[in-house]
């Protein structure tokens, strides 16, 4: 068990069962609602998550803290650009 496991998220967002585009889509309004700063877990199902979520955080500012993948479950602890 890793560190980012016993972190508590500020939100989590569950988009298991989803396909791409919508675990993108969602994890936009979903950081959208954070505060600066704040912590967001995202459970995964979607494969290609493990390409467009840390793109996402690129392009986008915030900081991809980890990733992970336990049994065909992806999981991302995203942390909100501070400004």
């Amino acid at each position: 068990m890793s560190e980012l496991d016993t972190t508590l998220a500020d939100a989590i967002l569950d988009a298991t069962g989803l396909y791409c585009p919508e675990p993108v889509m969602l994890l936009h309004n979903k950081v959208r609602d954070l505060p600066a700063g704040g912590l967001l877990k995202v459970i995964a199902t979607d494969p290609s998550t493990r390409r467009d979520i840390p793109k996402f955080c690129m392009f986008l500012g915030h900081e991809l803290l980890g990733q992970q993948e336990e049994a065909g479950t992806y999981l991302y602890w995203i942390r909100k650009k501070s400004s």
